[in-house]
């Protein structure tokens, strides 16, 4: 068949140019979050590290990588196949729960309960516990879950970590800030907030904190006060997202009670991660997700069975894989992470203690810094007399060799720009020194 050849005053090689020439995206077009602030400040961040690899860093939050063999993985598996043995299964039937699609919200569901009781006094059935891939995954399967309209809002304690409200963009949440008190939330402020978005015609969902050694502040909350931020919850009808990557790091074995231990009423989404107990590479976190849920039949569920769905669109479900080799661990330690961890928790005591103990030997006698002393966790903030920006850290990280993360990148719309979150997770004691000294050569010369 001969097609007709409409004449153009376009010649053969052109049309093959055409063809041949890359389709171009627009980025105004691709969705807010693409170039989300926050995040491109973090990679920012992580391309300076690269960039200069000697440089001592205090602002890597990972943990410390001597905890960690791959032999571990071959341990911890073996342990959770000898337990499904233990219950009956087939070898047949040990290969699919590894190797097959499995159930959505997880296999070791039953595990984590038994640890949370064990470590937490935190009673839930099993069925209340999903397993995620990672714990931002439960981030973002617990905001798409209760925010159901353009309308709806999440309130959050800032500053607050860039995976939240990262996790928030992506999904077009607005995040609106309670401010942070030197000892942590203010329960009066989450009211008063609370008030102020229904006051403007918007719903306010949830409420997301993180109760103990917070990043990027360090902060943990007095009981009294995780006591009436219940109450006040109640009060101003919000749900509870409860984020607890660092309470088994406190400086001390004093009980710290998470909310959800608190929780009387189903006030709280527990949120939790293996990624600090265990090893990040698992990529294995969870919620918990006990409320009741009533459809107009009166049919209930619970609300971690009604979030399946989402989980189901998002991920399918948490390799069974890395789930085997959490569940491992936890049999291995008669489902305790407190037991499990005893040597981690004191290299980030010894890790804590030194990042302190530094910073007072190097702007102790400097009236113009400030920092505060975190009572566990990761993280500790250092006020300077001048503006600690991308700019300076560029400049710390090439002329001084330490690196440290600007805390203007842990809020929405300002603030934070004369502070600078120092981390001590990742290193050596010997390290932290240095890395203090290297910063305190910077801080006098920029100050004078």
């Amino acid at each position: 068949m001969v097609t007709d050849v409409v004449a153009t005053d376009v010649t053969v090689t052109e049309m093959v140019e055409m063809v041949r020439r890359p389709r171009v995206v627009r980025r105004a077009d691709l969705h807010a979050s693409v170039s989300d602030p926050a995040a491109a400040s973090m990679n920012f961040l992580n391309e300076v590290a690269g960039r200069f690899p000697d440089a001592v860093s205090l602002a890597a939050g990972r943990p410390y990588d001597g905890f960690y063999t791959a032999h571990d993985i071959d341990r911890f598996l073996a342990v959770y196949r000898g337990h499904l043995a233990e219950r009956g299964l087939s070898a047949a039937q040990i290969d699919r729960t590894l190797l097959q699609y499995g159930r959505t919200n997880g296999v070791i569901g039953d595990l984590i309960a038994r640890m949370l009781a064990t470590d937490e006094g935190i009673e839930v059935p099993s069925d209340a516990v999903m397993v995620t891939a990672g714990c931002q995954e439960a981030m973002i399967i617990a905001l798409r879950g209760l925010c159901s309209g353009p309308d709806d809002v999440v309130l959050a304690v800032e500053p607050c970590y860039v995976g939240f409200t990262g996790a928030a963009r992506i999904l077009d949440i607005d995040v609106v800030p309670v401010p942070e008190a030197p000892d942590g939330l203010d329960p009066e402020a989450v009211v008063r907030v609370a008030a102020e978005v229904r006051a403007s015609g918007r719903r306010p969902r949830a409420l997301y904190v993180v109760p103990n050694f917070a990043n990027p502040s360090g902060v943990s909350m007095p009981v009294p006060a995780r006591k009436r931020l219940l109450e006040a919850a109640r009060e101003a009808d919000l749900l509870i997202l409860e984020d607890d990557p660092y309470g088994l790091f406190g400086l001390d074995d004093e009980p710290r009670p998470t909310l959800k231990a608190l929780d009387s009423d189903h006030s709280v989404i527990y949120l939790g991660s293996f990624a600090k107990s265990v090893f990040p590479g698992a990529r294995v976190g969870f919620l918990v997700a006990d409320q009741p849920v009533v459809d107009a039949a009166h049919h209930r569920t619970l609300l971690a069975d009604e979030l399946s769905t989402v989980k189901s669109m998002l991920t399918v479900n948490t390799s069974p894989i890395a789930q085997a080799v959490v569940g491992g661990m936890l049999i291995d330690s008669e489902f305790s992470l407190r037991t499990a961890n005893r040597g981690k928790v004191e290299h980030y005591r010894t890790n804590l203690r030194t990042l302190l103990e530094s910073l007072s030997r190097e702007f102790g006698d400097d009236p113009r810094m400030r920092w505060n002393a975190p009572e566990g966790g990761f993280f500790a903030v250092l006020d300077v007399p001048f503006e600690a920006d991308e700019e300076l850290l560029e400049v710390s990280a090439r002329d001084y060799g330490v690196l440290w993360t600007p805390m203007s990148y842990f809020y929405g719309s300002g603030g934070g720009e004369c502070a600078i979150r120092l981390s001590c997770s990742v290193l050596e004691p010997s390290q932290v020194e240095e890395g203090v000294r290297r910063l305190g050569k910077l801080v006098r010369d920029r100050a004078s």
